[in-house]
């Protein structure tokens, strides 16, 4: 009954953070509340909403944590997916809008942008197609249970949007953030912290990944780009 309860909460919550978060990219802040903070007090705000999805995703999802969490591995997953959708719904609903703008773009290149925001969608949704294993919410090893099989193993390969960078999923999400045609203050500062915990994720990532596949993943990083695709699709 917990697993049936917690997979649905999962993929409910999860569902609902991911989509809100997608209006919040493509919109902007939705301003459920308006805590009428001036622009020093909402910037602070914003960064304690931003630390605390970034404490927990960042956390949550080390090696070295999962030792400390007293239950059973197939509750992992999606313990992980519900705690994440947690303070990416508090951040969605709780982010405080500047009153500042400091660009707004007119004319076809915002419609060029907008473009592009699909266009990223697009490659997201084919680097999720790529991996073949990539389990949004965690509920592989869950479901896997319950059917009385074992769960998918990840394994390495290289394939789709994979031969051009080596995290082009996390590639998709900069551009989803940077391509808002409507910079205010609020949102220069999100693109901003939001990229610095990106990129240093992405590092910490890296280590996990060579500590799992070895020379094979060192490789890897010798002829592929991290984030930015300045070289052709390479050969793996």
């Amino acid at each position: 009954m917990a697993g049936y309860l917690l997979l649905m909460l999962s993929l409910g919550m999860g569902g609902i953070a991911l989509l809100g978060f997608t209006v919040f990219l493509l919109h902007g802040p939705l301003t459920l509340v308006d805590l009428g903070l001036n622009d020093v007090m909402l910037l602070a705000w914003n960064l304690c909403l931003s630390l605390l999805f970034f404490l927990q995703h960042s956390v949550m999802i080390r090696k070295s944590f999962r030792h400390w969490i007293p239950f059973p591995e197939r509750y992992v997953g999606v313990v992980y997916a519900l705690s994440s959708s947690i303070p990416l719904l508090l951040l969605v609903g709780l982010w405080q809008q500047s009153h500042t703008t400091l660009l707004i773009i007119q004319g076809p290149l915002r419609w060029a942008l907008r473009a592009i925001f699909v266009f990223a969608i697009g490659v997201m949704l084919w680097g999720v197609r790529s991996l073949g294993s990539f389990d949004t919410f965690g509920t592989e090893p869950l479901i896997a249970h319950m059917k009385g099989r074992k769960p998918k193993r990840l394994s390495f390969s290289v394939r789709g949007p994979y031969r051009w960078v080596r995290h082009p999923l996390y590639s998709v999400v900069l551009v989803l953030i940077w391509s808002s045609p409507d910079i205010t203050l609020d949102r220069l500062w999100f693109n901003l912290t939001w990229t610095v915990w990106i990129v240093i994720g992405t590092l910490l990532e890296e280590r996990d990944l060579l500590e799992r596949f070895g020379d094979r993943y060192r490789e890897y990083q010798e002829k592929v780009p991290m984030l930015m695709p300045y070289k052709g699709p390479a050969v793996c």
